[in-house]
């Protein structure tokens, strides 16, 4: 189904079902900020409390959420359970999106005057 005059195919329904389910994961601060973490480099859940600054089950359940919905991965390192991002598309709209909020919050820059 085209949308009236934009030339784009609407995804279909279970497209958008996912999409919104992803979202929704990415809604909390503390998952964002997982994801946001481990789009930087892989970590354990100790690493990524430290660095999210959440308690140890906590971010354990987020990864948890995270893992089941397909947009992180893990693998067993001895001991440790090591979690990555294994999905460029969802690094790249991560990055996107936090990189265009930060420039919206960042001061407005003051032209000099004479250059």
């Amino acid at each position: 189904m085209a949308a009236a005059g934009s030339g784009f195919e609407d995804p279909p329904a279970d497209v958008l079902a996912q999409a919104a389910a992803a979202f929704g994961l990415l809604a909390s601060p503390a998952r964002l900020h997982i994801v946001w973490a481990l789009a930087q480099g892989e970590s354990d859940v100790t690493g990524l409390a430290e660095r999210v600054g959440g308690a140890l089950p906590a971010v354990s359940q987020h990864l948890t959420k995270l893992k089941l919905a397909g947009l992180v991965r893990s693998r067993r390192e001895g001991r440790r359970q090591v979690y990555y991002v294994d999905d460029p598309d969802i690094v790249d709209v991560v990055r996107l999106m936090m990189g265009r909020l930060a420039d919206r919050a960042a001061p407005p820059r003051r032209r000099l005057h004479g250059l």
